[in-house]
C-alpha cells in the first residue's frame, strides 16, 4: 500500500507513542479512564458532545462501584488530591436534543462540584454545527479518543446480550445494545491534545490554562485492549473556523477517508453510525470504477436504523440511495459489497439490535482510522471532529498483524461465535461470501444489513419536497463560516441553545 498519512494534508501530525490500541465497547472504555483518572496527579481534561454527571461508570459488584457516578468520581479525586484540576468541555447543545440531555447541567458542575473542577460550554462553531470531539487528556501523559462520550446510553459489555440488568441509566430504565469504539495513547500524541485543548479552552472560554509538564510516571496501559503495535499515530481535524480568525478551515478527515478509499487494493472495511458522505462516496464510486486495479472486498458495519425521526429524515433518506447505488454498481463492476447489523435474540426469539456507533475506517489490514467523525457530510466538513489513525510501514509485520486482529476480533465480536471462528475471519479473499454465510446462520449475530424502506407516509412528503432529505446533513455552514452561533457573556451559558436569552437573565441572578 502506498503512503496515505501525509502531515499538513490530511492530517495535522504524527507523534510518537509508547503504547496504543483500541477499547471496545463502553465497559471496558470507562474502567480503563476510571483506573487512569485514579492516579492522575495535575490535571484531567475532558472534552465531549455530551456528559452526564450521573453516568455510572463502574457496573460490576465491586466496593467502588458504588460510587462511581462521573461527578462523584471526580470530587473524590479532587477531595484526595489538593493539586488536581479538572476541565470539562462540553457542546452547548441545541434544543433538538433537550429531551435526550441532563438539564441545568452547568448548575451541577457548579454548586455540586469540587472548585478545582471547571465546566464549560462550547459555542465555538458555525450556526447549525455541534462540538463533536470526544476525547479525554490525564496529565498529558496518556489520552483516550474515539467515538464515546462518557453519557447516559452508551455503557456496554461486549456480548450485547438482549437483556443487560447493568444496562440500565440511573432512572432504571433500560436501553438496547450500543457497540462502539475508543482508543487510547501512551506518549507525545497525548501531550499534542492537551495543547490542543487549553487552545481551544482559551477561545472558548476565555481564560488561560495552566498545564504542568506531562508526568514522567509510566502510565498503566488498560485492560481488555487491542494494542496497536505501532510507534507513530496521526491526528486528523474538522474544524471550520471563522473568516475573522484568520485561520483557514481544516477539513483534514475529509481528505483522510478519500486517500484511504483511494489507495485500497483489496478491502474496505468500516463500522459507523451513519454513511451518507457524499465525498466518500464519491471516492468509492471513482474507485470502484477503476477496472485497471484489484477487486474490492468492502464490508460496511451500520446501525440498522436511525435512533431519531430527525436523523432518518435528514440521513437516512440519502443513506438508503447511496447504499442501493453502491450495490448495483458492485454488481457490476465485479467487485464484493456486504453491508451487516448485529443484533441478539431475545427469550421471545425477537431480534434485538445492537446500535452501531463507532467511527472506523480500515484499509487492506494496513491502516486503521478511528474517532469522533460519522461517515455522514457534517463531519467532513461542519462539526468539529477528531480521528486517529495508524498506517503499516512495508516490512512492519508487527504493525500489520496487530491491525488484522483488531479487525477480526471486531468481527468476532458481531458474529458473537467463538474464537475458532475467527481463523474464517482473517484471510481478505472471500470475506464478504463468508460473512454472508455467517448472516445466515441461526447462531450467529450477523444481520444482513436491510435498505431502509422510505415508503412510510412519514417520509415520503419529505423525498417530495427534499430529494436528498432534509438539509440537516450539509458538508459546510449553511450561511458561511463567518456565521458563528452567538457566544453570550462569560463564554459558556447555563442552558443549551435556542433559549440563550432565559440563560442570560437567570445566569446573571445565580453568579
Amino acid at each position: 500500500m502506498k503512503d496515505i498519512l501525509a502531515a499538513g494534508t490530511n492530517c495535522y501530525g504524527i507523534d510518537n507513542v509508547s503504547e496504543s490500541g483500541l477499547l471496545v465497547d463502553g465497559c471496558d472504555y470507562y474502567r480503563a479512564f476510571w483506573t487512569a483518572a485514579a492516579k492522575a496527579e495535575n490535571y484531567i481534561l475532558l472534552s465531549g458532545w455530551q456528559f452526564d454527571s450521573d453516568v455510572q461508570l463502574l457496573r460490576d459488584d465491586g466496593p467502588t462501584a458504588a460510587d462511581s457516578t462521573l461527578l462523584s468520581f471526580l470530587n473524590r479525586l479532587c477531595e484526595n488530591n489538593p493539586d488536581l484540576r479538572v476541565y470539562i468541555l462540553a457542546w452547548n447543545f441545541s434544543m433538538i436534543y433537550c429531551i435526550d440531555r441532563e438539564w441545568l447541567q452547568r448548575w451541577h458542575f457548579k454548586w455540586n462540584a469540587n472548585e478545582r473542577i471547571q465546566f464549560c460550554f462550547d459555542s465555538y462553531h458555525p450556526f447549525g454545527a455541534s462540538h463533536h470531539q470526544k476525547f479525554v487528556v490525564i496529565d498529558g501523559q496518556i489520552a483516550f479518543l474515539g467515538g464515546l462520550d462518557i453519557c447516559s446510553g452508551r455503557w456496554d459489555e461486549r456480548d450485547h446480550r438482549a437483556v443487560n440488568p447493568r444496562r440500565v441509566n440511573t432512572d432504571e430504565i433500560p436501553y438496547a445494545p450500543f457497540h462502539d469504539v475508543q482508543t487510547y495513547h501512551v506518549g507525545a500524541l497525548a501531550a499534542r491534545l492537551a495543547q490542543f485543548f487549553k487552545e481551544q479552552w482559551s477561545i472558548v472560554c476565555g481564560s488561560e490554562l495552566e498545564l504542568s509538564a506531562p508526568s514522567k510516571k509510566p502510565a498503566l496501559c488498560p485492560q481488555n485492549a487491542l494494542p496497536i503495535d505501532s510507534p507513530r499515530v496521526a491526528l486528523s481535524r474538522t474544524q471550520v473556523k471563522p473568516l475573522e480568525s484568520g485561520n483557514e478551515s481544516v477539513r483534514e478527515i475529509r481528505r483522510l477517508f478519500r486517500d484511504a478509499v483511494d489507495a485500497a487494493e483489496s478491502l474496505i472495511y468500516l463500522e459507523n453510525q451513519y454513511f451518507s458522505s457524499q465525498a466518500i462516496y464519491d471516492a468509492l464510486v471513482r474507485r470502484m470504477h477503476d477496472r485497471s486495479r484489484p477487486r474490492l472486498e468492502i464490508v460496511l458495519l451500520l446501525a440498522k436504523e436511525a435512533n431519531a425521526f430527525v436523523e432518518q429524515a435528514s440521513i437516512g433518506v440519502a443513506q438508503t440511495k447511496i447504499i442501493r447505488e453502491l450495490k448495483h454498481l458492485s454488481a457490476n463492476t465485479g467487485h464484493k459489497l456486504g453491508i451487516y447489523y448485529p443484533a441478539s435474540r431475545a427469550e421471545d426469539g425477537e431480534d434485538v439490535p445492537t446500535y452501531i456507533h463507532s467511527k472506523l475506517l480500515l484499509v487492506d489490514d494496513c491502516f486503521l482510522s478511528v474517532g469522533s467523525a460519522n461517515m455522514n457530510n457534517r463531519s467532513m466538513g461542519l462539526d468539529t471532529e477528531l480521528n486517529v489513525s495508524w498506517q503499516a510501514r512495508h516490512g512492519d509485520d508487527d504493525s500489520l498483524r496487530s491491525i488484522r486482529d483488531a479487525r477480526v476480533n471486531l468481527l468476532t465480536e458481531h458474529t458473537g461465535l467463538d474464537s475458532a471462528a475467527a481463523d474464517a475471519l482473517a484471510p481478505i479473499g472471500g470475506l464478504v461470501g463468508r460473512l454472508d454465510e455467517f448472516a445466515q446462520d441461526p447462531s450467529s449475530r450477523l444481520r444482513i444489513h436491510p435498505l431502509l424502506d422510505n415508503s412510510a407516509e412519514a417520509e415520503t412528503w419529505i423525498e417530495t419536497f427534499f430529494p436528498d432529505g432534509l438539509p440537516l446533513d450539509p458538508e459546510g455552514p449553511v450561511f458561511g463560516e463567518d456565521t458563528y452561533e452567538p457566544i453570550p457573556a462569560g463564554r459558556d451559558t447555563l442552558f443549551p441553545k435556542g433559549i440563550n436569552w432565559l440563560s442570560n437573565l437567570l445566569s446573571k441572578r445565580i453568579e
